[in-house]
């Protein structure tokens, strides 16, 4: 039971460096987006986008609303890593990866009122995101997995 227990703080700990690396991004992002804007890499440009509301933009300029739902998901999302009954590697992955997106982008409305978003998808219309916003869409297809996985008893 203690392994367990101790296990899921490696979870916690991705959850951070997804977390850090986020931040970093954005961090060089903001700082060098003169330089950088607009270049072009192979699948998609750089951009540097003041995101005020949460994805698709959607609340708009509703920062106590976006950092208490950040700070509420966060707090449910290391219940759920940490101490709820969970036993499922994916569970326990999907948790990880949604809470390292939600903490970063939750540190940019906190400290900032707006998420620094910066890669953008030139070949298809879809809106500006960053490393927080992939590894939340990466934590919900591990969710979305698991929930229409067949067979479940080789977990």
């Amino acid at each position: 039971m203690n392994y367990i227990k101790q296990n899921r703080f490696y979870f916690i700990i991705l959850s951070l460096i997804i977390c850090l690396l986020d931040q970093i991004t954005k961090y060089l992002i903001s700082i060098n987006y003169k330089y950088i804007l607009n270049k072009e890499f192979i699948l998609f440009t750089i951009d540097f986008v003041k995101n005020y509301g949460a994805a698709f933009n959607i609340f708009s300029g509703s920062r106590i609303l976006l950092s208490t739902v950040s700070i509420v998901f966060s707090i449910l999302l290391i219940y759920l890593i940490l101490i709820n009954n969970i036993h499922k590697t994916i569970d326990l992955l999907s948790y990880s990866f949604i809470l390292g997106g939600t903490l970063g982008n939750g540190l940019d409305r906190i400290l900032k009122g707006y998420v620094v978003d910066f890669i953008n998808f030139k070949f298809i219309n879809f809106p500006i995101f960053n490393i927080a916003d992939i590894s939340i869409n990466i934590g919900f297809l591990f969710v979305i997995y698991n929930l229409f996985k067949i067979n479940n008893k080789y977990d």
